[in-house]
Order: structure tokens, then sequence, then C-alpha cells
């Protein structure tokens, strides 16, 4: 706890303001003048030198040198006076080296094919959003990297328990005056399917009975010139689902590249899709879940502070064994030069299950923004096992990584 404390201490000594972006401003309808279409793209390349230890396990060796390069492709199109429809495709992912669609959705801000004055009124206030997405659960996924898309995370990993997903969704989002709040209904899966097989048998899934609710409630004002607060709470529940992911929805792959992996597995141990999301723990795919986070973002002449509570439970399996997560994570950014073009970071995040098996990671870092499309950034990444039965008592990861990314 100390040494916890003092890193907090650190973190908030060095922060300076960061421009964070959270839900995107409501369209404005007065500059649609003609359907038309933009395209953007986001690209991304490593350099990574990490070793990996364990006590009880004999780990693949890795040497040092440039990961796999991603990429996003991402076309929008105005279709109305406050109507949008957005596809995002990965060119390149860890996962999936050939191209593949990550998702698409239509999002309204303005209903004019209503022609109503009292509808109108009320989309002044509301967005809705009707695809396939991720779901506005936490404000964590704000700051996370989406394969190519790298720039809004000023480290290189994204956290531990990673609650990030893609699948068909709806959701009402509410803002006026600073306060904040969504409700949203989602497939819960990352594939949706009617039927399956198991046990010898076809299984029939019934998506209405199986439909997971989430939700957020918040206050995001910007108080004066100096100071900016934003606190939110949100859940994700689901009673029954054959595979809802949540936790396991990122077919992208997590950003450390092959490690912990068992040098048993020989040549099968080198394929990095195999081992895509070594380096997060987390419930994984689940049966019923109930979720929790809390975020708090606070921002005084430039001083930021981010951190997250949450909180995971559910089965993993109909009338399996229940589990519970609990991770915290801190962090906080200083950026500085004439246009805050340089930065440097640190973030402490932690996760421990009902078992008390723990898994803590500290990040620190810095980067640079040549232009405010064009960035690199380097960080020192060290996450360590606490008492897993595979590895051990203690074991881990260390090491450097350097990224490289051009978004537009």
């Amino acid at each position: 706890m100390k040494k916890f404390t003092s890193f907090l201490a650190i973190v908030l000594l060095a922060m300076v303001s960061f421009g964070q972006q959270f839900e995107l401003p409501k369209l404005n309808a007065e500059e649609f003048t003609k359907v038309k279409a933009s395209v953007g793209a986001d690209f991304a390349i490593q350099y990574q030198s990490i070793e990996c230890e364990a006590d009880n396990l004999e780990l693949m060796p890795l040497g040092a040198g440039v990961n796999l390069p991603t990429a996003n492709f991402t076309i929008n199109g105005d279709l109305a006076p406050g109507m949008r429809v957005s596809l995002v495709t990965y060119l390149s992912s860890r996962h999936h080296n050939e191209a593949w669609v990550k998702g698409g959705y239509l999002l309204i801000d303005q209903m004019p094919f209503l022609n109503s004055s009292a509808v109108d009124k009320v989309m002044k206030y509301m967005t809705v959003k009707v695809g396939v997405f991720e779901p506005n659960y936490g404000d964590g996924h704000f700051r996370r990297s989406d394969n190519g898309s790298v720039t809004q995370n000023a480290f290189v990993g994204n956290y531990i328990m990673d609650s990030y997903t893609t699948a068909p969704m709806m959701e009402f989002l509410f803002r006026h005056n600073g306060w904040i709040g969504l409700l949203g209904t989602t497939s819960g899966t990352i594939n949706p399917a009617l039927v399956g097989y198991a046990n010898n048998q076809f299984v029939e899934y019934d998506m209405l009975k199986e439909m997971a609710f989430y939700g957020k409630l918040g206050y995001d004002k910007q108080l004066n010139d100096d100071f900016r607060v934003r606190l939110t709470g949100s859940f994700y529940s689901q009673a029954d689902n054959h595979r809802g992911t949540l936790y396991s929805g990122d077919r992208a792959g997590e950003r450390y590249y092959s490690i912990m992996v068992p040098a048993s597995l020989g040549s099968a141990g080198t394929d990095i899709k195999a081992n895509s999301t070594n380096g997060r723990w987390g419930p994984g795919a689940t049966y019923e879940l109930h979720s929790l986070m809390f975020n708090l973002f606070a921002k005084y002449k430039g001083l930021e502070l981010f951190t997250t509570y949450e909180n995971a439970k559910g089965t993993n399996v109909a009338d399996g064994p229940e589990f519970e997560f609990n991770q915290f994570a801190v962090e906080g950014i200083a950026r500085f030069g004439k246009t805050d073009q340089f930065y440097v970071g640190a973030r402490y995040n932690t996760v421990k299950n009902q078992a008390d098996i723990s898994v803590d990671r500290t990040q620190i870092g810095g980067g640079w923004f040549l232009t405010k499309n064009v960035m690199a950034k380097v960080e020192y990444v060290n996450q360590k096992y606490h008492d897993f039965t595979n590895y051990g008592a203690e074991a881990g990861f260390k090491g450097m990584m350097v990224e490289a990314a051009i978004s537009f």
C-alpha cells in the first residue's frame, strides 16, 4: 500500500493538461448540404523488447524487433441533417492478418424524416445509435488502443481486465447541461447465432432471452476556464447468454505480442493469433454477467487525473461456479510544449479475483505529436502475476515498447 501511495503522489505531481474526448459532440444539422462520404485511416507499428519469467513454468523466449503493423479504415457518410453512417474495417490486425469488418452503425442526432416539432425538441438532447459497435459501458474504452487507432491512448497497452467488445446494439444517449444518461441493449456476443451444437445435440438460441442491457449516468462539466470534472457510473447486465463477450470480444488482440507463452507449445506458440489475448486477465467469455464501472476524470489548469474502479460477477457456464473480479486503475498525463505536443505519463492497474489471485501492471511512458495526426510514444511496462497455478507464486513480464502512429 505504501508503494502505491507513493506512486499515486508522483502521478498527481506530474499531471498537466490533455484534451480528453469522450462521447462525440452532436452533429450540426445546419452544416448538412448534400449526401457525402469521407474517409479516414489509422496506422500503428511497434518495436518490442520484453522479457518474461515464471517460477514453475518454462516460457517461450522472446527476441526484440518490430511487431505486425496494424491498420484501420473508416468510411463515414452524411445522409441527412443530423444523420451519419460509419463503417470501420481492420485492414490488418494481430488476430486477423487479412482485412475484415470491425462494425458499422447509424448515428441519429436529428429525425428530419418524422417532421415533428415535438421530436425535434427531444432530439436537441438525445442521440440514437444503432448497428454493430462497442457499448458505451464505462469511460475506459475512450482511452484504449483499437488496433491501428492508438493516438487516444497515451500508453501502449490497454487495461488488464479489458471490457471491450463489438456486437449488434442500440443505445439512447441523453445530454443536457453537463448531465449524461444512457441506456442500451445488445445481443451481448460478438458472434450472433441462431443455433449451436453441444453434447451431440443441436441447441437453439433465442436472442430475446439472451439480451444484455447496459447504461451510464454521469456529470461532465467545464465549471470554469480552469476546471473540468467528469464522474460516471455504468452497469452491464446479462441474465444468460451462450457466449457473452464483454471481456473477450476484442478481435484485434493484446498490444504486447507473444508474452507468457509456455515453451511446451513448441511451434504453435509462435503463432501471434493463437495467443492474442495473453497479458489480459478477467472473466473471459461469460454466461451470466453483472458488471459495474465507476470513472473519475478531473482537470485543473492542465492537471489531469483518470481513475477506474470495476467489479464483475457472474458465471462462465450455466449453473457453473461464480466468479468475481475487481479492477482498479489510476493514471496521469503531463503534456508540455507550445502546443502540448510532448507528454509523459504513468498508469497503475491491478486486478484481483475471488480467490485472491491477482495481476498488477505499472506503465511509464512518454510521447511526441509531430502533428495532431502523427505521433510516437515509448513505454516501460512491468506486469506481475501473483499465485497463478500455471506460473507459480511469482511471474511476469517487463520491458520497453516503442510505437509510432498516424491517424486522420
